[in-house]
């Protein structure tokens, strides 16, 4: 497919068996096509998607994907100062528009990430997280009541 993950997969199958400036070469194409860095080091699981063809992403040449995530336009993984280390992305995450995941943090398997939400610190598997920085979406209970009622779940026509 001609997206950058594409120009991703043959810069890093050049870069394994020791082509490294074609490598560079190729994932500099990607670049230029498509405002994508995603250096040929970076490991991206089978499966995983860039929204649009990987408009604007950038990838930490450390970076970890795992499988099936969806990776969204806008989108940066990289490294945070003066920490040492990078994300680990695991399966199934589905990463939102313009979002930053930075620093040395584990994103869970199913997280998702809300659009321009900034992740510094770890995402629990199948959390939502939104906002700047990024936080958890919690579920509220609702009750239904009328004024009058004692809060109890309203039923029209019981006596």
């Amino acid at each position: 497919m001609f997206d950058a993950l594409g120009f991703h997969k043959v810069a890093s199958g050049l870069g394994r068996f020791g082509f490294k400036r074609s490598a560079k070469i190729v994932s500099q194409m990607a670049r230029v096509l498509f405002a994508a860095h995603i250096p040929p080091e970076a490991r991206i699981g089978e499966g995983t998607r860039l929204g649009y063809g990987g408009l604007g992403i950038v990838l930490h040449k450390d970076a970890v994907i795992g499988r099936n995530v969806l990776i969204s336009p806008g989108v940066v993984v990289g490294g945070r100062a003066p920490m040492r280390g990078v994300p680990i992305i695991e399966d199934d995450v589905k990463i939102g528009v313009g979002a930053k995941i930075l620093g040395p943090i584990r994103i869970g398997a199913g997280a998702k990430i809300g659009a321009n939400a900034v992740v510094i610190d770890d995402v629990l598997p199948g959390d939502t997280v939104v906002g700047i920085p990024a936080r958890p979406v919690t579920k509220r209970a609702r009750t239904l009541s009328f004024p009058g009622e004692s809060g109890r779940p309203a039923v029209r026509g019981a006596a």
